[in-house]
């Protein structure tokens, strides 16, 4: 069942930035996708909706919900896990703690699975978006509260972030393989060439007579930076806020 007001026809990028420079190397061609337009604020509150579809996303590796509300609205939201079509959902401080239900976060008891969640009051839902994954709150202490993410890091968030009930479905979305070329190219992923089967002007790990690997004691990248160096900066505004790191 299509929306077509909630979908619109975006202009592929191909990898390059505002400037039309390539930023990320091998992206291009590709099936060609409409972005559909989630509510990831839910910002519809006090008015429930009823689940009339649940979609495939191509830009997204979790099922979408089409959502019909009773003022005769549409939005399309994350589906969670075992929401089913015909099931009522809804945005409020009051709403049952149920899937699909949108409350803020000091409304939500500890140990629920939640996702779509905000990392700053009324910005909208910014983490945990993504096929199978949940956070849980852990407690709740003057105006936060502690929340694990998938990632295993506890962090602090604000009682008065919202967030959606439930854990998101397509579970076994990470299992997926791709099977053969066609699968990465119709997701726009061009092929890769290795570094040390280029030349010495392409790349770092290049030239060499045969099979010479990369001739250093550890990889670098195209430009020269070594890998699996720490790129978050060390005094950055949410340090505070984060109790346990994932790693």
């Amino acid at each position: 069942m299509e929306n077509k007001q909630l979908k619109i026809m975006v202009g592929k990028r191909q990898g390059r930035d505002s400037k039309g420079r390539v930023s990320v190397r091998q992206r291009g061609g590709g099936s060609k996708r409409f972005l559909r337009m989630i509510d990831f604020k839910r910002d519809k509150k006090e008015i429930v909706g009823i689940v009339e579809a649940i979609e495939y996303d191509p830009n997204r590796n979790v099922e979408i919900a089409l959502i019909n509300y009773s003022d005769g609205e549409k939005r399309y939201i994350l589906a969670p896990l075992d929401l089913k079509i015909g099931d009522t959902v809804v945005a409020s401080k009051e709403a049952e703690i149920k899937t699909g239900n949108s409350l803020p976060i000091e409304k939500i008891p500890v140990g629920t699975p939640i996702h779509n969640l905000e990392l700053a009051p009324n910005k909208g839902g910014q983490i945990v978006r993504s096929a199978g994954s949940l956070a849980l709150i852990l407690s709740k202490e003057g105006s936060f509260a502690q929340v694990k993410l998938p990632s295993s890091e506890i962090r602090l968030f604000s009682l008065d972030a919202w967030a959606t009930i439930g854990q998101l479905g397509n579970i076994g979305e990470k299992f997926k393989k791709l099977k053969k070329a066609g699968d990465s190219r119709r997701r726009g992923i061009r092929p890769t060439v290795r570094g040390v089967a280029q030349n010495p002007h392409s790349h770092p790990h290049g030239g060499g007579e045969g099979r010479s690997g990369i001739g250093m004691p550890g990889p670098k990248s195209r430009w020269g930076k070594r890998l699996g160096k720490k790129t978050r900066k060390k005094i950055k505004y949410s340090n505070r806020f984060i109790i346990k790191r994932r790693k």
